[in-house]
């Protein structure tokens, strides 16, 4: 079975965007290298470091579903039913779109733990990923997450959107990261011990 994880490209005071949903600063690193790593969106790739291809390549080859929330699938319009990871989506929310039913690849729920049950049977046994802040705090604090990735960029945002806020269950333990350096990024994976 594959593993629940939470990747975020995030700054090093703990912002995932700034306070306008702004992302520019953190994901200049998906710009800055020789290497192109195509996503599964046509028209949309990467050109990063080699050590950073090879993370990308392994998420896009083992992750089977995608959890968001709501504001990040109306901030993206859903990704126009074509996430760039190549996998169906599950959106958590309270409030469906009223045209729920007109999107091929994503699927609503209304709470964290369907929507991590959802995905791990969509996935058939594929990785899951988690791609909101907020989805990605209720399940770590739910105990559904198996791992923490974050990509770390050398810039201090001062405010905006954490990472990780409000955490119910803090606190939470990692073993130690695996280390990956990368061009205007730094990769950590963090298994999250059980508690």
């Amino acid at each position: 079975m594959g593993k629940v994880f939470t990747h975020m490209t995030m700054s090093l005071d703990g912002f995932i965007a700034d306070p306008q949903d702004g992302i520019a600063e953190l994901f200049a690193w998906y710009e800055v290298g020789d290497v192109t790593v195509p996503s599964r969106h046509e028209g949309v790739s990467f050109k990063v470091d080699e050590n950073s291809a090879a993370l990308l390549r392994e998420f896009l080859a083992n992750t089977g579903a995608l959890v968001c929330g709501r504001r990040l699938f109306d901030i993206t319009n859903g990704w126009d039913d074509s996430h760039p990871v190549g996998a169906p989506v599950v959106v958590v929310t309270h409030r469906p779109p009223e045209d729920a039913d007109k999107w091929k690849t994503i699927t609503f729920v209304t709470g964290v733990e369907e929507g991590i049950a959802q995905a791990r049977r969509i996935a058939g046994g594929k990785d899951v990923t988690i791609a909101s802040a907020d989805i990605a705090r209720q399940a770590l604090d739910l105990g559904l997450v198996d791992e923490v990735d974050v990509s770390l960029v050398p810039v201090l945002l001062g405010e905006g959107i954490p990472y990780f806020a409000n955490l119910t269950r803090a606190p939470h333990r990692f073993d130690d990261p695996v280390v990956i350096p990368g061009s205007r990024a730094t990769h950590l994976r963090y298994p999250v011990r059980p508690r």
